[in-house]
């Protein structure tokens, strides 16, 4: 797929990077990818194989960890689970972090020394820990997780010579830490984490010319403006609905750079983000991790009681991000509990703001838009539904792909929703 579409070049100032052999028109799939390792997050109900979220999924019956959503998908993950299996339940009750999973994969991948699509221009091997940039604290949490790991291995490898030759824990937990990439499901829902090496050598902006999406653990790198030929193609690492300084500071944090993209040296929206009263708007933030945690152990009610006393209390406006936050989370709150009439109220409040942080072509923008479209057709608001679900659709052609399961999905929610204008 990348054979001269495509070269690894040295990008000035960021080392590696990826630049485009020929002219490119927005829309387009550049790259394809199977992950060399991914696990599944641990929260989620999705399935250990394919990453589909199910209600009800089949457990492992040896480790008691690892989920299915049938004997098909158990099968097919068997030879890459037998021996994470054993290691899965000699920690029993206790799971260990995504990132010790990983490693662990890849120990196992590595001694198998297979072959691997995923590496076409850039190997395991290449991949960049940033170790020496790394912070003392940074250090201090990648030897923790190092000791977890070899606790977690001890069934399988007992000692350092069992490992890969010139294997270095550290060394790789850097590398998981600085390359991993968070698979996303169709309504952009984390569901898992992989590593796909030949996809670690594009950097980041701020305002990229190209999005990663998932289907499955497949990863599809899609352009969303004109490239033209010699132009670096680039993602953001991050979710770019925060302000320049939050933005610095994680990317400076896990990846060890400072960004200095226009975006950044222009503090572009800075003031939107922020917009309102600064103390109330610090008072909404510190209460967003409470009420991602009560979504998470599904209290919806309790979520959504937050949520209001929340909005009465502190007057922000809509734009402004922790507001934002706790209008998705409303919604969400509201979708859980059935109340269709508030999810749509509170969902069409966020819409503005998502059409100014997430401008031009944005898998979160389009995705969002379809929520709202399919409340309104839900509703019996038609027309309203239809204007919603084409604007959705203009968008997620050129991040998705007319093929991708989530654009077929959302085409058929707007033939239903055509098919009830019809019927009126």
């Amino acid at each position: 797929m990348m054979s001269g579409i495509l070269e690894k070049f040295q990008s000035p100032g960021k080392g590696n990077g990826v630049r485009a052999l020929k002219d490119m028109s927005h829309g387009l799939t550049v790259m394809i990818a199977e992950p060399y390792v991914y696990t599944v997050c641990r929260i989620k109900t999705a399935c250990d194989h394919c990453l589909h979220r199910k209600e009800k999924l089949l457990r492992c019956s040896q480790c008691k960890v690892a989920r299915y959503c049938n004997s098909h998908c158990q099968r097919k993950a068997w030879q890459g689970h037998k021996r994470e299996c054993k290691c899965l339940r000699s920690t029993l009750p206790n799971v260990p972090p995504n990132s010790v999973r990983l490693v662990g994969k890849i120990i196992f991948k590595m001694l198998q020394k297979p072959d691997t699509a995923s590496e076409e221009l850039y190997t395991i091997s290449d991949l960049q820990s940033h170790i020496k940039e790394a912070s003392e604290e940074v250090k201090d949490g990648l030897r923790h997780l190092a000791t977890a790991l070899q606790h977690y291995l001890k069934e399988e490898i007992q000692e350092i010579s069992q490992l890969p030759p010139g294997f270095q824990v550290l060394e790789y937990f850097g590398k998981v830490t600085c390359n991993s990439f968070t698979i996303s499901d169709g309504e952009m829902q984390d569901v898992g984490v992989g590593l796909y090496p030949s996809m670690s050598l594009l950097n980041h902006s701020c305002d990229p010319n190209c999005v990663i999406v998932f289907e499955g653990t497949c990863l599809l790198l899609r352009t969303v403006k004109e490239i033209p030929k010699g132009e670096e193609l680039t993602i953001s690492y991050i979710d770019v609905k925060m302000p320049t300084q939050g933005r610095r500071d994680q990317l400076q944090r896990q990846y060890c750079f400072l960004c200095d993209c226009q975006r950044c040296l222009l503090r572009d929206k800075d003031e939107d983000m922020l917009a309102g009263d600064a103390e109330a708007s610090r008072e909404v933030e510190s209460s967003v991790s409470r009420l991602e945690e009560l979504l998470s152990q599904n209290t919806a009610e309790e979520a959504l009681n937050l949520c209001k006393t929340l909005m009465n209390r502190y007057y922000l406006p809509d734009k402004n991000i922790y507001q934002l936050k706790i209008l998705d989370c409303a919604m969400d709150a509201s979708i859980d509990l059935g109340l269709w009439e508030e999810a749509l109220h509170f969902g069409l409040r966020t819409l503005e703001p998502y059409s100014l942080y997430y401008s031009n072509y944005h898998p979160v923008r389009a995705v969002q838009l379809m929520k709202v479209g399919k409340l309104q057709n839900y509703q019996g608001l038609f027309a309203e539904a239809m204007k919603t679900l084409k604007q959705a659709f203009d968008i997620m052609k050129v991040t998705h792909g007319r093929d991708h399961g989530q654009t077929q999905q959302l085409a058929e929610l707007m033939n239903d929703c055509e098919a009830n204008m019809r019927g009126m």
